[in-house]
């Protein structure tokens, strides 16, 4: 099945000597070949991936920039390192969960980044929403160095990340794809490899404008059904037993919205930047999608009244009008100032 990483112990951690031959053609890679895993990024989804890998088996460590997060990640039995460096050494697959692609950049190719090391191979599987284009330069460019990139985004929220059972968008080169199909399975229930390396990245996005239109679109229709005479529950009940149902109406609404369980930890600014990246794919692309430029109109607007560090279902709560006469009074005021 090829030839196993040669780890060495130093300083309290394994060393990844020699993780993968390029020559090894494999279908499923077990725990020993995948070695020391190192996930970077501990934020709310990403410490339950650590802990439940951790729980599947597999040695881990894990770096945040955080000190709060470091120490939450010691309390709950995940290695910690307090270098950057000290994981890429200490890893033979490296699992990135960061805000954006800038971070993702610094990380691989920055000045303190892995393409800086003279290190073996190593495998990165990028479970960061963003963007196909950098996600493909930076595969490229760690290909060249002897590295392999893909790219797997996830769905599901903090509970199923504790209990392993994310989505699991991939995309990647087949054989890379097979090398990381044991670190996948434990985090996911369902594994979709969808194409190359960035496919991954891109239909995450479009998922994530469609949560962002559905989100908005779910609230005005519960506004619709209860002027009519119809409660939320019974409305939402019949709703998911017909053709109009959604995640959001099946999950998110009843789960979420309807018990104000408004701590899932995806924030509004993390919406706001997918939105935005839904935006950009399409003027990339040449497209005119006016239904979806009108959801990234109103995510934009919905900033004047809800928060950033908002949980993402308080779009539910949003109200243009409302928005609109706020705006107007703002006008209004500094009209009155400058007078």
């Amino acid at each position: 099945m090829g030839y196993p990483p040669q780890r060495l112990e130093i300083g309290g951690l394994l060393k990844c000597l020699v993780p993968f031959g390029s020559q090894d053609k494999v279908s499923i890679v077990s725990h020993h070949e995948i070695g020391v895993i190192g996930v970077v990024g501990l934020g709310n989804m990403r410490m339950g991936m650590a802990r439940t890998l951790s729980r599947d088996g597999f040695s881990v460590v894990g770096f945040d920039i955080s000190t709060a997060r470091l120490a939450e990640a010691d309390r709950v039995g995940v290695a910690i390192v307090a270098e950057l460096s000290q994981l890429f050494d200490a890893a033979c697959t490296i699992v990135l969960s960061l805000p954006t692609a800038f971070h993702v950049k610094a990380v691989l190719v920055g000045e303190n980044g892995l393409a800086r090391r003279a290190l073996t191979p190593r495998l990165i599987i990028d479970t960061t929403t963003s963007q196909p284009d950098v996600t493909r330069a930076l595969a490229a460019r760690l290909r060249a160095l002897g590295h392999r990139l893909i790219d797997g985004p996830v769905s599901g929220g903090k509970a199923r990340a504790e209990s392993g059972r994310l989505t699991v968008m991939v995309g990647g080169e087949n054989d890379d794809v097979a090398r990381a199909m044991t670190v996948l399975s434990s985090l996911g229930a369902e594994i979709h490899h969808v194409g190359p390396v960035g496919a991954g990245h891109s239909v995450k996005i479009v998922s994530n404008i469609l949560l962002a239109s559905h989100l908005p679109t779910m609230s005005e229709a519960a506004r619709l059904g209860n002027a009519a005479g119809v409660s939320t529950d019974k409305l939402i009940a019949a709703l998911n037993a017909g053709s109009g149902r959604s995640a959001v109406s099946e999950i998110n609404y009843p789960q979420k919205v309807m018990k104000e369980a408004f701590d899932g930890g995806f924030t509004m600014g993390l919406m706001r930047k997918d939105v935005h990246l839904a935006m950009e794919l399409a003027k990339s692309k040449n497209l005119v999608l006016p239904v979806l430029a009108k959801a990234g109109e109103i995510w934009a607007q919905s900033s004047d009244t809800l928060a950033d560090d908002s949980d993402v279902h308080r779009m539910t709560e949003y109200r243009s009008d409302q928005n609109r006469s706020k705006t107007r009074r703002k006008r209004v005021s500094a009209n009155a100032d400058a007078n």
